[in-house]
């Protein structure tokens, strides 16, 4: 069992920069692949970012890539997204997962485990 919890979201004017993280419970957070989503208001929860077990290979959508960055710090039990250049349509609430299959997943539906969220929000 997993508990992942986020933090660092809040509100932040278009072009600012926010780097929510999200702590792992548990010894075995090196034992998953780690992954973000976020999910905004009558849409789709939707990949952003993932990363391997040891941080090596990381993946990114279309959508965020040159902005986001996915790092993690296996010795704190966290994963954090860097997110830059930020736009009124990145508004979403934020959410990291765990996943234990092989190497990393953009798929919801392969992820263990998921925090409850943290709400970011672009004003323009």
């Amino acid at each position: 069992q997993v508990q992942l919890v986020e933090s660092g979201g809040g509100l932040v004017q278009a072009g600012g920069s926010l780097r929510p993280s999200c702590a792992a419970s548990g010894r075995t957070f090196r034992s998953y692949a780690m992954g973000w989503f976020r999910q905004a208001p009558g849409k789709e929860r939707e990949f952003l970012a993932a990363i391997s077990r040891s941080g090596v290979n990381t993946y990114y959508a279309d959508s965020v890539k040159g902005r986001f960055t996915i790092s993690r710090d296996n010795s704190k039990n966290t994963v954090y997204l860097q997110m830059n250049s930020l736009k009124p349509e990145d508004t979403a609430v934020y959410y990291c997962a765990a996943y234990s299959g092989p190497e990393y997943s953009v798929y919801r539906g392969d992820y263990d485990y998921w925090g409850q969220g943290t709400q970011v929000t672009v004003s323009s």
